[in-house]
């Protein structure tokens, strides 16, 4: 065998590529995508901006997760290994709770077009949130962890369940309220349990690894999604809510120096920031209507451009990724 042509076995090795390298975090773009479609709505809602561009990217939203829906259903059938190893990691497979949280979005969205569509569509997805709310907590008792492997993605879970309350509001059946109300207090205890324990891990272990760091930003999600799903909860924006509201924010001030560096590389789990950020965004206008504050509007409007160009380059690098081929290489 020549040289050359060891040369080209090697880099049809190197480029081999295969649909079992999906990975399930991706499913965290149909979160932010369908995130911001609702925040581009409370934005035209609170500052009159044209609403048209919002509802584009709310069936974006769709489209793209039933094109990642049937991806994953081809790597399922044909790599279930790797789809089983994901699940059992004890970090990747927190995220197996953005194939929910991203239909719970998407009810909401599809609520303006088609009322039986999204009450399915909402019913299915709760169903499986208190499956994988059951799994997780069943596996975090039963089974030991480790302290490194204590991360913010552990509060996905618990957020995905306050994502019943908060999108399940307006939903007309008589036993919404209950499960609106169940699915509150099971994510909020969730979220406060595993946010003291990654508190911990973060001030007693080494520093989360850099390719990680995105994921920081999940930990402003259980309070800006707690304030949303409290209120709807509620009817009100009270003390409480208040505290939610801006703590949330004053997470986000401080973690984001800590995410947004250049020396932090691009890779499919910076998709992490984009629904905590939508999330606060939403918060940030109602809040700011409810306490009738130009000053906290002009805020909110702030926030939602940072959201719209968090998510506008993090999707322009995700597809670069996916084109180039470099999302599917075997390593």
């Amino acid at each position: 065998m020549t040289i050359q042509s060891i040369s080209i076995s090697q880099n049809s090795t190197l480029t081999k590529r295969s649909i079992a390298q999906l990975p399930i975090n991706l499913f965290g773009s149909v979160t932010g995508i369908t995130g911001l479609s609702l925040a581009w709505r409370e934005a035209a809602k609170t500052i009159g901006m044209p609403a048209l561009p919002g509802e584009y990217i709310g069936w974006s939203g769709t489209l793209i997760f039933l094109g990642l829906a049937g991806a994953y259903a081809i790597k399922w059938a044909r790599h279930y290994a790797a789809v089983a190893a994901e699940f059992a990691h004890p970090v990747q497979s927190n995220f197996f709770a953005t194939v929910a949280i991203g239909p719970l979005l998407q009810s909401v969205f599809l609520g303006r077009y088609d009322a039986i569509v999204s009450q399915t569509v909402w019913i299915a997805a709760s169903a499986m949130t208190f499956v994988l709310a059951y799994l997780v907590t069943r596996a975090f008792i039963g089974r030991q962890q480790s302290r490194e492997t204590t991360l913010p993605p552990l509060l996905i879970p618990g957020v995905a369940t306050l994502d019943i309350a908060v999108t399940g509001y307006a939903m007309p059946f008589s036993w919404a309220h209950e499960v609106n109300m169940l699915a509150f207090s099971i994510g909020s205890v969730m979220a406060a349990i595993f946010v003291a324990l990654i508190f911990s891990r973060l001030r007693h272990e080494d520093s989360v690894p850099v390719l990680a760091r995105p994921s920081l930003m999940v930990l402003v999600a259980p309070f800006a999604v707690g304030f949303l799903a409290y209120t709807n909860v509620t009817g009100t924006v009270d003390l409480f809510a208040t505290v939610l509201f801006y703590f949330a924010l004053f997470l986000m001030l401080v973690l984001s120096p800590m995410v947004f560096r250049t020396h932090v590389p691009f890779s499919i789990a910076w998709w992490a920031i984009s629904f905590p950020l939508a999330a606060l965004s939403i918060a940030f206008f109602r809040y700011a209507r409810a306490v009738q504050s130009d000053m906290l509007i002009g805020l909110a409007v702030f926030m939602f451009v940072l959201l719209v160009v968090a998510v506008a380059v993090v999707f322009i690098r995700t597809v670069s990724v996916i084109l180039t081929g470099k999302l599917f290489e075997v390593r």
